[in-house]
């Protein structure tokens, strides 16, 4: 297997960037695919996040890169943030090939988009639904495309785009080069290989030995509306050098990180919207201990160059068990010990359980600090160094200043009760929040009206209480003015509102469908992210918007 770039004949100006860059040597994945891809023959690469794929396709497209009038290359990703990191590392790549370069997604205007198709692209980085909306209204021509590469598949399957995916392949040439990146290969999977594949190669790279002997984990299982207040609470005991969170979308670092500073945590967001510049910005800051935490999501996390990182938080669990194991392995690196720690809601303890079959480890269970053991932890903390300024003697002026205290009448114990009230000032501004006990949940009922959906998913549609009610904890009720007599079904309502909201598909609750009306329930902490998005849900050309039912 090749072990050095050097070696894969590359062509001059895309080896400039790669040597710029300081890659040496290729990753398993990259070893594979690249020399492959170069032939021009279907390759399906299965291996895990965080394994160097994008540069395994990447390479080949660029190498074999030529100025044409059409869009030679076009790459699928499931969301925005992969999208833009896709781009942004196509052209961070090809810059010595003046390589034209455009991600398109959804949220955005059309406009810019379409006007810069018009002006000449030559690899369209895109999702499904934004690139099918593009072709539908003839912006977009994929006639003349030589490379198809379809990234994170099985990520795609889940949010519910794998009909779009299949629209668009059938509107690319036959004689196309395709490439399919997936972690998994579910049978729907399969299925699209075998339909729009030629003889495809397989790449399969095996699991990452797992190294987290050096890493402590425990979770702390909080109602998912008092997660930032149990987090304030952990950063006020926990030895905290320099800690990495993780959130699900691009919105929710912002928001967590802006919370954090607001609770004079220093804190900065890393997301898929941020360009190289200020991404390199916010690290240097992180590494120069300007900062003591980073908010990032999966995608924008993917490739940082970090070390001694003490801390790395799950604000909630990745939905691949896999995708975990990367991301505490941030921690405990060069022989030091990490800490992991996962902020669990009730609803995620079967993804909890999937973590610890899949790590052969147990997490452990450990209860949140109370507000009396954050007081007496800030009181010990004032103790602790009253009695390092008394060993090192460094009070001149302040002992003068007591002198006259004294002289004016103050008994030298009230004096130093005062001092330690002055000291203790900052603790007003950092009040400890209320956390509700998370109780012991009830056995779930469940109906008989417990239906298959398209995808092999199980659709629940049947309800213990009024259709307007969600009987399931954290959950809101939802309902659109579209039924079965508008040809709405199951995975319609799923794909549109997680692409829509950027949320993932499977927090989506169950769904009622009726002749006109449809109910759907979603997690109560991101009702108003999705009814924000309202104007842009659609299946096919109808339109809908949600309201609390």
């Amino acid at each position: 297997m090749t072990t050095e770039f050097t070696s894969l004949n590359l062509r001059p100006e895309l080896m400039q960037a790669i040597s710029e860059l300081g890659y040496t040597e290729p990753t398993p994945i990259q070893a594979g695919m690249i020399p492959l891809m170069l032939t021009g023959v279907d390759v399906i690469g299965q291996a895990q996040t965080g394994t160097g794929k994008t540069a395994a396709f990447a390479f080949p497209i660029l190498n074999n890169f030529t100025h044409e009038r059409y869009v030679q290359s076009l790459i699928l990703a499931p969301t925005r943030e992969l999208a833009l990191q896709v781009a942004d590392s196509m052209i961070e790549y090809g810059k010595h090939l003046n390589v034209r370069v455009l991600a398109v997604y959804g949220g955005q205007p059309y406009g810019p988009q379409i006007s810069q198709l018009n002006r000449g692209v030559d690899i369209v980085v895109g999702t499904p639904g934004r690139l099918l909306d593009l072709i539908e209204r003839k912006a977009l021509n994929i006639k003349h495309v030589r490379i198809v590469v379809l990234d994170e598949a099985d990520e795609m399957l889940n949010m519910g785009f794998i009909e779009d995916v299949e629209k668009i392949l059938g509107e690319t040439p036959a004689e196309r080069q395709t490439s399919l990146f997936s972690a998994t290969l579910p049978t729907r999977i399969r299925t699209l290989a075998s339909r729009f594949m030629r003889d495809p190669q397989a790449v399969t790279i095996k699991r990452d030995t797992l190294t987290l002997t050096t890493t402590e984990q425990r979770y702390y299982l909080v109602h998912e509306n008092d997660k930032t207040n149990a987090l304030t609470r952990l950063f006020e005991i926990e030895p905290i050098h320099s800690a990495l969170i993780f959130a699900r979308t691009r919105a929710e670092t912002s928001a967590l990180a802006n919370e954090l500073v607001v609770r004079g945590i220093p804190a900065e967001a890393i997301h898929g919207d941020l360009d190289q510049q200020a991404r390199e910005r916010v690290l240097g800051r992180f590494r120069a201990n300007q900062l003591k935490v980073l908010v990032a999501t999966d995608v924008a996390a993917r490739g940082l160059d970090i070390e001694d990182i003490s801390h790395v938080f799950n604000y909630h669990l990745p939905d691949d068990a896999e995708v975990y194991i990367h991301r505490i392995g941030r921690t405990g690196r060069a022989g030091k010990t990490g800490i992991a720690i996962t902020l669990l809601s009730p609803r995620e303890k079967r993804r909890m359980r999937e973590v610890e079959a899949l790590t052969k480890q147990n997490v452990t269970k450990m209860e949140l600090p109370t507000i009396e053991d954050i007081q007496k932890y800030r009181e010990s903390k004032v103790v602790e160094n009253m009695k390092i300024w008394l060993g090192r003697g460094r009070y001149k002026r302040e002992l003068e200043m007591v002198q006259q205290l004294i002289e004016a009448g103050h008994d030298p114990l009230n004096i130093a009760a005062a001092a330690l009230k002055l000291a203790r000032g900052d603790e007003k501004q950092r009040p400890i929040s209320e956390i509700a006990d998370v109780k012991a949940e009830a056995p779930r009922k469940f109906e008989k009206d417990f239906k298959r959906g398209p995808r092999g998913g199980a659709i629940k549609r049947a309800f213990g209480k009024s259709r307007r009610e969600s009987h399931e904890e954290g959950m809101i009720r939802m309902k659109l003015n579209k039924g079965k007599a508008n040809g709405i079904r199951p995975n319609d309502i799923v794909g549109t509102i997680a692409f829509h909201a950027n949320i993932p598909g499977h927090v989506i609750g169950k769904i009622r469908i009726e002749d006109k009306l449809t109910y759907v329930d979603i997690p109560e902490d991101l009702v108003d992210q999705v009814l924000k998005h309202n104007g842009n849900y659609n299946v096919g050309k109808e339109k809908f918007s949600l309201q609390k039912a």
